[in-house]
């Protein structure tokens, strides 16, 4: 389930990626989500420079961190001229200060790396806002920036299977993830229903304002 959570988030990434570059426009995408998560990233990586796991760990980290960064460089450097800041108006710092706020009280463990790891949880299971909000502004998504954030529900849903099938057979689990993934799936779930409803009968996904 992790690995096929890991395909998912990377088939998001790639996505996303092909949308901007092939189009040469940012249109339709929230540079503040693409912020957001790039925050997630690089407090949640902290450990890259003090622990190796395996190859495949610190390359997927690799790969998570420099290409949240790249498609920041694409969104507001690159094509800057394309990229849709009147609709892009969600309050971040809603989501930014709350989720530091938490990550001070309830953590595993009150040390710095602990604090972001957990910072990074809280931050990462609303991250997905900015853009839902956009897309409700707006009135309706693209066919390709509604399949990227399909990707990237799936990719969480299967990291929540994946937190089961570890208790079944571990007996571990870790409360915050879990709560944290929830709540980031949950937002996901009127998204679903219209995805699998419209788009995937090629129709224009519509979000109620």
């Amino acid at each position: 389930f992790r690995l096929l959570g890991d395909l998912s988030h990377v088939i998001a990434i790639i996505i996303l990626l092909l949308k901007i570059w092939k189009t040469r426009s940012c249109a339709g995408i929230s540079g503040k989500s693409q912020i957001l998560f790039a925050t997630v990233f690089a407090t949640r990586y902290l450990d890259l420079l003090t622990t190796f796991v395996s190859i495949y760990n610190t390359l997927m980290k690799w790969m998570f961190l420099t290409t949240s960064f790249a498609t920041i460089y694409l969104i507001y450097f690159k094509f800057r001229a394309t990229y849709d800041k009147n609709h892009d108006t969600f309050r971040i710092e809603f989501l930014i200060i709350p989720s530091l706020i938490l990550a001070l009280l309830i953590n595993h463990e009150f040390t710095v790396f602990e604090v972001l790891w957990t910072y990074s949880i809280y931050l990462e299971s609303v991250a997905i806002l900015p853009q839902l909000f956009m897309v409700s502004k707006t009135g309706e998504a693209e066919s390709i920036t509604s399949h990227y954030l399909f990707a990237l529900g799936c990719y969480r849903g299967l990291y929540i299977l994946n937190w089961i099938y570890r208790y079944v057979t571990e007996d571990f689990h870790d409360l915050i993830a879990i709560v944290a993934g929830i709540v980031q799936t949950v937002l996901y779930c009127d998204f679903f229903y219209l995805y699998v409803t419209k788009v995937l009968k090629g129709k224009k996904l519509q979000l109620p304002a």
